[in-house]
């Protein structure tokens, strides 16, 4: 799930460190995995059943189901036991953060200051949208954009480790890395054979985890990221740089860029447009249009829109929208994906949406028959395969 580069060797744990980081992590797959599988059972007995045999129906989405489980024991342990291992996630990789800080800026500065490929561009004067000022998103303490020290990186390092603490007791099945970039990457390799982009423009990139994979699966592939957290850019320009990969970072709002029109030939985020409220998503679509080159394509990992989900799937994934400081979740997926990519100014005809195995839990083989649908994916949940939606242009 997670690609280590130098950089971020630069800050290793210590052994309590670690041995916290690996039982926040496997906290959370008990909670996802296992408690998660009970919860849907306990629904099914305690709460399903009852109401059909009340009202001659079962419930029709996932608003009705969160009222009828918003005072179920097993939802309230769930919920509470999710909630903290959000917190602990981060919590878990602060103090390994706030110990290597200082050499983590000095060796990011070293980066940002020496020859290299890739550049990091930043506007102090950018302003920082509300939803991103006002919120620690995913509670995270301090979001995306918070600076403690002149050239800070911090939020930056917290992302990264604990998105690694996040996924890590998700094991993959085979040996190769997985993850949103990587597994994209290879399904338009796979799709779309006689496809060769030279430019990439990766939205919301944070510090470049599903950015850099585009660039191993097509050589000579030249990367750019848009954020608008400084810290995090400066963390994915040093991450970059170690490796030695060519990408471009820029602190923009992606609702609206200084990229010429026609400038990529892939324009793609993940997770990241529900976070946006809905009349930023629009704009950011518009943006991602006019960007692509005729002939691009435009694609966005992201959570099932509700229209493909059961009632209770929905309540599940919108847990996110009431406790976890995204605010946007629900309204983002009760959208209508295909209207809304043609009202960004797609053709109706190109727009695509699919689910792809994520590529580091099969084998190639039977990534390879999932994506040319030889069999089906993986259901969605917990790694295993990832939404995507887009078009072409």
């Amino acid at each position: 799930m997670f690609s280590v580069t130098p950089f971020d060797q630069l800050a290793p744990p210590s052994h309590d460190e670690q041995s916290r980081q690996q039982f926040v992590s496997q906290l959370r797959k008990f909670v996802m995995a296992d408690m998660s599988g009970e919860m849907r059972t306990a629904y099914v007995r305690d709460v399903e059943a009852p109401f059909e045999q009340r009202q001659g129906r079962k419930p029709r989405d996932g608003r009705e189901v969160r009222r009828l489980m918003l005072d179920h024991p097993y939802f309230k342990a769930w919920s509470a036991l999710r909630y903290s291992a959000q917190e602990m996630t981060w919590w878990s990789v602060m103090p390994q953060v706030e110990r290597h800080l200082p050499e983590l800026i000095g060796a990011a500065r070293k980066e940002a200051e020496a020859d290299g490929p890739g550049s990091l561009r930043l506007d102090p004067d950018l302003g920082i949208p509300r939803d991103v000022s006002a919120l620690d998103i995913h509670l995270m303490p301090g979001c995306f954009h918070s600076e403690h020290a002149a050239g800070d990186v911090a939020q930056g390092a917290v992302y990264t480790l604990g998105t690694a603490v996040f996924g890590g007791a998700l094991k993959l099945r085979s040996e190769r890395k997985g993850g949103v970039g990587a597994s994209i990457a290879h399904w338009l390799r796979l799709t779309r054979p006689d496809f060769r982009p030279r430019k990439l423009l990766d939205l919301g990139c944070t510090t470049g985890s599903n950015l850099f994979p585009y660039l191993a699966v097509y050589p000579g592939l030249v990367g750019h990221g848009v954020d608008v957290g400084a810290p995090l850019l400066r963390y994915a320009h040093a991450r970059a740089r170690s490796e030695g990969l060519d990408v471009h970072f820029s602190q923009q709002n992606a609702e609206s860029m200084d990229f010429a029109d026609g400038t990529f030939d892939v324009v793609c985020s993940s997770f990241f447009l529900h976070e946006q409220p809905v009349k930023s998503t629009r704009k950011i679509l518009r943006e991602a249009w006019r960007v692509l080159k005729p002939g691009g394509v435009m694609v966005h990992m992201e959570l099932p829109p509700a229209s493909e989900a059961d009632a209770y799937y929905n309540f599940y994934l919108d847990w996110d929208a009431f406790y976890n400081n995204e605010p946007h979740y629900a309204a983002f997926r009760a959208l209508d994906f295909p209207q809304e990519v043609a009202r960004a100014g797609f053709e109706p005809g190109k727009y695509f949406h699919t689910r792809i195995p994520n590529w580091g839990t099969l084998r190639e083989k039977e990534f390879e028959d999932c994506v040319l649908g030889r069999r089906e994916a993986p259901a969605h949940g917990n790694g295993a395969s990832w939404f995507i939606f887009g078009a072409w242009k």
